[in-house]
This record gives C-alpha cells, sequence and structure tokens, in this order.
C-alpha cells in the first residue's frame, strides 16, 4: 500500500513539472515483477516517464529477486557498499524524501 502512494506522489511531482526520481530499496526491490505482471498502470506510467531510476542491488539479491531485477531495465545501483547512495541524488540538487 505505501508504494501506491510513493507512485502517485513522483506523477504528481512530475505533473506540476518537479524532476522526480524513484529508488526502490528493501522489500519494495521485489515489486518490479508483481507490477509488471499485475500490469500496473501507475508502475507502467513510472516506467514510461522513467521515474524508476534504479533499484538496489544489495537488497535485490537479499530479496531473491537480483536476476529479475537485473533483466528488467532499471538501473541496479550499488555505489554504497551494494546500496544506492542518496548523496548521489543531493549532489545533483534533488531533495530525498523517503517513503
Amino acid at each position: 500500500m505505501c508504494f501506491i502512494h510513493v507512485m502517485l506522489n513522483a506523477l504528481d511531482l512530475d505533473t506540476r513539472g518537479h524532476d522526480v526520481k524513484i529508488v526502490l530499496e528493501g522489500e519494495a526491490v521485489t515489486l518490479i515483477r508483481e507490477m509488471r505482471e499485475k500490469q500496473n498502470t501507475l508502475f507502467a506510467l513510472l516506467e514510461e516517464k522513467f521515474i524508476m531510476d534504479c533499484v538496489c542491488r544489495a537488497c535485490s539479491k537479499n530479496m531473491g529477486v537480483l536476476e529479475y531485477n537485473e533483466s528488467s531495465g532499471i538501473r541496479l545501483a550499488d555505489e554504497m557498499n551494494g546500496h544506492p547512495a542518496m548523496s548521489t541524488y543531493t549532489d545533483m540538487g534533488y531533495i530525498v524524501i523517503v517513503i
């Protein structure tokens, strides 16, 4: 349910002209397959707009979805001990929001 709010807020911000990127961490890394299999329209729109920026490599491995996520077309990030670094985004001027 929480991920629905992430998707809705990201699309709302995008619609209002903000540059938005989603970074999938923790259990959320398992949602790529589920969202695609259920043909979730919000997720499809996020992918179409390139808002889904990356997925955590370490979490993907720990959650057993590394192979699927590697083939998903979404970039796997691991620059911070196997995890995406928020500093990558703050250095580019993004404000990091955690949901």
